[in-house]
Parts: C-alpha cells; structure tokens; sequence
C-alpha cells in the first residue's frame, strides 16, 4: 500500500498550560452542537445561556452532557447553580435563525437580568419541568438532573436525563419519528469566534461484514 500519512505535530497536555488545552480541543473537536440552556432559579427568576461543551450521551436512560466553566473564585455561573437549586434545565437546539439571539443570551449580564427578554426571545412554561421554553428553537429537550462530576476547582460536567421533547411538527413525521436534518437547521460551534451551518449533508450506510467481503470480491475482480 502507499503510505499516504501526512505529518502530524504532537502536543503532550501535560505540558500545556489551560488556555492552550482549550484551544487546542475547541479546535479540534469540531462541530459542536449548542445548547441554548434555560433554567429557573428558586425564586423562579429564568435564565438562559448557550453552552457548547454538550452532546447526548446515551439514550437509555436518555441522558445529554453539558460541560459548564463557574468562574475562577468559585462562584457558580446563573445555569450550574440554578441547576443545583432547582435541578432541571432545557437544552435547547440553536438552528441559524437562532444565531443572534442565542449570542445575546451568552452576554455576561447579571442574575438579574432576563437573557431572553434582552435578546427578544417569546416563551412559554415548560411541560415537564418549570423552566421556560424558547418558541423559535427547532427543538426542546426537558431534563432533569442525573448527576453532576465535579471534574475541576471552577468546571463541572452537568448530566440530565431527557423526560421530555418537543420537536418542530413540521420537522418531523410523527408516524416513523424521522426528523428533517435540513429544516432542523442547526448551527454547531467552530474554534474561536467561528461557527458552521449543517446545510452541507451527505448518507453513508455501514455495511455489514458480508456485504463488505462482497465489496472487496468485486474490487478484486475489477483489478483482475
């Protein structure tokens, strides 16, 4: 075979200091899907805040992550300690409608004031839990909390478990739960300042290992 491997440069983590980890994975590991979060503190005062350091993890139980950064004195951001207080969020799906909006939200503003009211976001009460739902996302996963990993002095990893979703009705087929890619329209988070639209999509199916060998069998024959 023709080696075909291009160089690679090897940073060792240990060596790095934070801010270059950070740039590193926020580079690497991309897209990332965002989540618009909503929470509600105990008094019921609403917050909202995009977090790009989340995925779904598993889906039984259903349950997605969200990385949170508290600031460097210990204090919780608004969502971490909503979360505790309450422990339920929504994770909400950022499509490119969304964009400026959800960049309002992610302003530093204090527990004070409403994210969503800044950014002009209409919403209603949450089905399954109390925090509110943004009416202009493709998609609304209601969680509650399963765990939280204290995985540093200022970070934590929030796991919830999905007890509810609401979903665009004409971006999905009720009868076979398909959900159009194209009309969810989802953003995802880039490296730096830079985001990417998910317009450009193509199908790969797996094979299964006989349909593989067959493929090969037909390779081999062509070549012949």
């Amino acid at each position: 075979m023709t080696d075909t491997t291009l160089a690679h440069t090897h940073f060792d983590f240990s060596r790095l200091t934070e801010r270059e980890r950070y740039k590193i994975l926020i580079g690497t590991v991309i897209p990332r899907p965002i989540a618009l979060v909503t929470t509600v503190d105990r008094d019921g005062r609403p917050n909202a805040g995009p977090f790009s350091f989340f995925n779904v993890l598993t889906h039984d139980p259903a349950i997605v992550a969200i990385g949170v950064e508290n600031y460097a004195d210990m204090r919780f951001k608004d969502t971490a300690r909503n979360i505790r207080e309450t422990g339920e969020f929504t994770v909400h799906i950022c499509d490119n409608a969304l964009v400026d909006q959800m960049e309002v939200c992610a302003i530093k503003f204090g527990p004070e004031v409403d994210e969503m009211e800044e950014a002009g976001l209409a919403t209603v009460p949450g089905q399954m839990v109390k925090c509110p739902r943004i009416l202009a996302a493709p998609a609304a996963l209601e969680c509650r909390r399963h765990t939280t990993l204290q995985v540093g002095p200022a970070r934590e990893i929030i796991l919830g478990e999905v007890v509810g979703v609401f979903v665009r009705s004409d971006a999905i087929n009720a009868s076979n739960l398909h959900i159009d890619q194209q009309m969810m329209d989802a953003v995802g988070r880039m490296g730096g300042h830079t985001y990417a639209r998910t317009r450009d999509q193509f199908d790969i199916k797996t094979l299964t290992p006989q349909e593989w060998e067959s493929k090969k069998d037909g390779a081999k024959a062509a070549a012949e």
